[in-house]
């Protein structure tokens, strides 16, 4: 799929996501299903680790055949007799960037990966597929789901973590729920870690469109207690026993702060109602990242901390990309040949499907920047300078919450892009 668009009930698949329901399928449970990807950048593939069932479903129950984006991986689940498409959703992950480093070249690893989905009244077919950056799939696994299966861990009916909700507008099903979750926060200091879940509830919510949408959002704040207080900073010879084993220095860069521990994240989470995740550190140290439908992990005591989880959370809830460029060498997430599937960057291979409606009459193709204050964040053109690369890669508006910290709002595109995301999972 090359257009980042939200797929409109088209196709066969359309098709099968208007003929069934949600209950016609589907337990109000979920099923989590835990993977590992494995490999280097010559060859990648998909191994099977565990299922779990979680009591309660808090994803969408309708649209549950089309994907809302197309990400660098896909989940498709049938129906084994029908051979039906039942659900789909896509997704991406910290081995997909890994496999494109240099120490890939000469390292195999294994990366840790866990995926919701509703949890199924008969037997399955699951499949899950990892695309390249030429969005063709490289690796892929297909297997059977037998709901009755007895080695299915039951998880979140005894003990579940305590939790605080921030904001609840709605049940499940009428609502996107978010978890904050703890990491680096000794007992002594989950006071604080709540105080400073709210501050990260009170940023997202200062921003459109998820200000005027707030009413299609609950937000739960979870205490996962660390043995130490503080995160992992392997560059400066610091080692922490914490909830989720983040660290900095991911693929050695000093900024990037990641956990490849995505199982603990799950197990904190288990019988808490949660469709996206955002974890806060506890450490003053700048840093963080976040991954398509997989989680936002920043710092909560860095100055930036407010503009910094709204960016990562950009990334991990609405899939969008990184706007800065800091090199002239091409991107190796994004070949020039390829439009990707992000929103708001473009090589203009297929500018259609990105924000060329929104352009004003005339507008120069590349737009030189704006330079007037009020325009800096709002004048749509076509930027020079996006995906990590200062050449032909375009971006909407001179600067935006996606490219720089100080930037107050994400640009039009962005947020045209996070409100359809929104009403993708929220309208019936």
């Amino acid at each position: 799929m090359k257009k980042a668009c939200i797929l409109t009930f088209c196709g066969m698949l359309g098709m099968a996501a208007n003929a069934q329901t949600f209950d016609e399928y589907f337990e109000d449970k979920t099923l989590r299903i835990d993977y590992i990807f494995t490999g280097d950048t010559h060859k990648q593939e998909v191994y099977l680790d565990e299922l779990s069932s979680l009591p309660q479903w808090a994803g969408r129950k309708h649209h549950l055949a089309d994907l809302p984006l197309a990400g660098n991986g896909e989940i498709t689940m049938k129906d084994k007799a029908s051979g039906e498409v039942i659900y789909r959703t896509s997704f991406s992950s910290l081995f997909q960037e890994w496999v494109s480093e240099e120490e890939a070249e000469r390292v195999k690893k294994g990366f840790e990966n866990s995926f919701l989905v509703p949890y199924p009244k008969k037997e399955s077919i699951v499949t899950v597929s990892l695309k390249d950056v030429h969005h063709k799939v490289n690796a892929s696994l297909t297997h059977e789901i037998n709901p009755d299966d007895i080695l299915i861990h039951q998880r979140g009916t005894k003990q579940v973590t305590p939790h605080r909700y921030l904001l609840q507008s709605g049940n499940t099903a009428d609502c996107i729920d978010v978890a904050i979750l703890a990491e680096g926060y000794t007992e002594k200091e989950m006071e604080q870690f709540y105080q400073d879940a709210q501050t990260a509830c009170d940023a997202l919510f200062d921003h459109e469109p998820f200000k005027k949408l707030k009413d299609k959002f609950n937000v739960v704040a979870v205490a996962s207690p660390s043995t130490d207080s503080g995160v992992s900073i392997p560059g400066q010879g610091e080692w922490k026993s914490t909830a989720v084993g983040s660290h900095f220095n991911t693929f050695y860069s000093d900024r990037y702060l990641t956990t490849s521990r995505v199982k603990s994240i799950h197990n904190w989470l288990a019988g808490i109602p949660y469709e996206h995740i955002i974890i806060l550190a506890n450490t003053d140290t700048y840093g963080g990242g976040g991954i398509y439908n997989s989680y936002t992990l920043t710092t909560a005591h860095h100055p930036d901390f407010q503009p910094v989880v709204v960016h990562e959370f950009g990334h991990s809830f609405g899939g969008l990309a990184d706007e800065y460029a800091y090199t002239e060498a091409p991107s190796p997430q994004y070949p020039y040949e390829i439009e990707p599937w992000e929103q708001n960057i473009t090589t203009l291979v297929d500018f259609d499907s990105k924000w060329k409606d929104m352009l004003p009459e005339n507008t120069a193709i590349p737009t030189p920047p704006a330079t007037k204050a009020n325009e800096l964040y709002t004048q749509i053109g076509v930027y020079e300078g996006a995906g990590y690369t200062k050449k032909r890669i375009y971006r909407p508006t001179t600067e935006c919450r996606m490219k720089i910290n100080e930037a107050p709002a994400f640009c039009p595109v962005c947020q045209r892009a996070l409100e359809r995301l929104i009403l993708f999972y929220t309208t019936k």
